[in-house]
């Protein structure tokens, strides 16, 4: 916010921002956080309006991440458990039978005898062959940032939350605060 953090109409927990997104005060006293911004009643409204349009829209991008993040690592977890499965049947002599998904709703049988590689889709187009124990190095590795990475999200997306509840507190304050000197104006005229 505008407001000097050092007076005691605004109380900071000391965090300007987390990645990306700006922190805000909790304003105390409205009249001493108005002088302190240079803004008059309306403009500190529409200042405080436009914030929170703007953590919507970062928490509408967060919650996408979000969402990809935990569609992806049930993913990573099941061919993390179909390498494992390929190890463990590797120097057996027995082979495996698998079900996989040719296209969306076909699927089709396959015979898996003695393997040391698979292939391992990357995305983009691209595919890579890696043998079981770099592949199985590779998921693990990637699951443990997949999750790192949710961990990550789930702290922005309340650290936002805290942010957009503070914020609409202020809002209301600000508000508050214009109806009543209003009415003491009123009154003031009416005597």
């Amino acid at each position: 916010m505008a407001a000097s953090t050092s007076s005691s109409s605004v109380s900071s927990p000391g965090v300007t921002e987390r990645r990306g997104i700006p922190a805000t005060s909790f304003v105390e006293d409205v009249e001493t956080y108005l002088k302190q911004s240079g803004l008059d009643v309306n403009s500190s409204l529409s200042f405080l309006q436009e914030r929170l349009q703007q953590y919507k829209i970062v928490e509408m991008k967060l919650l996408a991440q979000q969402r990809d993040l935990q569609a992806k690592i049930p993913d990573i977890e099941k061919c993390l458990d179909i390498v494992a499965t390929l190890l463990a049947k590797k120097g057996t002599g027995e082979a495996l039978i698998a079900d996989f998904e040719v296209s969306e709703g076909i699927y089709s049988r396959a015979r898996i005898e003695d393997t040391d590689s698979v292939c391992l889709w990357l995305g983009a187009n691209v595919m890579l062959e890696y043998s079981c124990e770099e592949a199985k190095t590779l998921l693990q590795k990637n699951l443990e940032n997949a999750r790192a990475s949710l961990e990550v999200l789930v702290a922005d997306l309340q650290f936002l939350r805290d942010q957009v509840t503070i914020t609409q507190v202020t809002t209301a304050r600000v508000y508050n605060w214009d109806v009543h000197q209003r009415r003491i104006r009123q009154a003031a005229k009416e005597t």
